[in-house]
């Protein structure tokens, strides 16, 4: 146990007053920066506290300052690294977020995949959100796909989801959300594709129909890994508003693995904040932030 007995007995509620020394936070920031890739300016120490209480009240500590102590003198490091990477890492994500990349896919790159494979008798079509967080992006792909399936029947779709998040990746599984999350949806798909939840004196809560949810896989990835243990004929990755948060030395190494794992003429999809600009990936570009692979 991370304290003693009466430790436990005395312990008090951290509160907003309650902060990191910088000693602690520049070595959070560190093992983040080395481990995930991930930069924490200093700007970011009231966030990264916000996000620390709720786990030093689980661990029933007194306060940031002993979650510190614990982290790096008691050697609680090597047991906390999942809960502080999950802790801190950002996991933005909307369903249908920058919805043109969605109508790119659906109008263009889809049907050119499957005419580059027209020897196939309904190619398998693999698609990977390498930063999926909770999973809207990978069922907004699943979503898009099925209807696209629906209308020419000539293919089949896979849809890999990874996150460094393990907390982020549970709820992918579960696919189960806040009612008001799933307003970008557009009505037919809402109808055919989610199942409303209504207790009472609980939060609306809509779940993703069980025929995308197994067409959805997700599996835990840190993009700093050296390597990534998934197959090499990917057809369409989505790395999306990520990179912001590499340097741009990571940035490389980064895109580099993952367009590795494309299959020729596949496609690497970005945000539109973020560009090849600096790589020395070797790409055509087809739309704002979307590459083909030679």
């Amino acid at each position: 146990m991370p304290f003693s007995a009466q430790q436990a007995a005395a312990r008090l509620e951290p509160t907003d007053d309650d902060h990191l020394s910088l000693r602690d936070f520049k070595r959070i920031a560190d093992l983040i920066s080395t481990e995930v890739g991930i930069k924490l300016p200093p700007t970011k120490r009231l966030m990264v506290e916000g996000r620390l209480r709720k786990r030093v009240r689980a661990l029933g500590l007194a306060s940031l300052d002993h979650y510190g102590a614990y982290l790096f003198q008691r050697d609680g490091l090597a047991a906390e690294r999942t809960f502080l990477i999950n802790a801190v890492t950002t996991n933005k994500t909307d369903f249908f977020r920058e919805p043109e990349h969605f109508d790119l896919l659906e109008d263009r790159l889809v049907p050119d995949l499957i005419e580059l494979r027209r020897g196939e008798r309904k190619p398998l079509l693999k698609i990977w959100s390498a930063a999926s967080s909770t999973g809207a992006e990978a069922y907004t792909l699943a979503m898009v796909l099925a209807d696209l399936l629906a209308q020419r029947q000539d293919f089949r779709f896979a849809i890999l989801g990874t996150d460094i998040s393990t907390a982020v990746l549970e709820q992918g599984v579960r696919a189960i959300y806040p009612t008001e999350l799933l307003a970008p949806v557009p009505p037919a798909k809402q109808q055919r594709y989610l199942m409303h939840a209504r207790k009472p004196g609980m939060r609306p809560e809509v779940r993703i129909v069980p025929e995308l949810r197994r067409l959805v896989h997700f599996a835990r990835l840190n993009l700093m890994d050296t390597s990534y243990p998934f197959d090499r004929d990917v057809d369409v990755i989505f790395l999306r508003n990520v990179l912001i948060y590499f340097d741009k030395a990571d940035q490389e190494k980064v895109i580099l693995r993952l367009v590795s794992h494309l299959r020729p003429g596949g496609y690497l999809i970005l945000g539109h904040s973020e560009s090849m600009i600096g790589t020395t990936v070797t790409m055509r570009q087809v739309a704002p932030a979307v590459f083909q692979k030679a």
